[in-house]
């Protein structure tokens, strides 16, 4: 079974930083990638990153991309969203997916609050 679980969110002013965790495991022998995604109210939910775990390539929106920088640890058990340059537009419940190729199956964490003020 695959778990995926967010951390690091919070409350913090614009022009802050802050750094989402996304602790992921269950996976044997599969393929995947691990994404970003933010939804703020009202909205739909939309794609933020994404870092495949083989070969680190990795993708963003252009809303984030010069603000925002996403990891991996060496085991390749954490992914990590470094925010900087925040701003009130972020204000978001983030959330992480693991995106793995079929028979693999993939699964959302339950997100993490991130709320940027003036």
């Amino acid at each position: 079974q695959v778990e995926v679980e967010e951390s690091g969110g919070g409350s913090v002013q614009a022009g802050g930083s802050l750094r989402l965790t996304c602790a992921h495991s269950g996976y044997t022998n599969c393929k995947y990638a691990m994404s970003w995604y933010r939804q703020a109210p009202g909205k739909d939910r939309e794609f933020v990153s994404q870092i495949l775990r083989d070969g680190g390539h990795t993708y963003y929106a252009n809303s984030v991309k010069g603000r925002f920088t996403i990891s991996q640890d060496n085991a390749k058990e954490n992914v990590y969203l470094q925010m900087d340059s925040l701003e009130v537009e972020d204000t978001a419940m983030y959330y992480c997916k693991s995106e793995a190729l079929s028979p693999c199956s993939s699964s959302w964490g339950q997100g993490t609050q991130v709320t940027v003020t003036p």
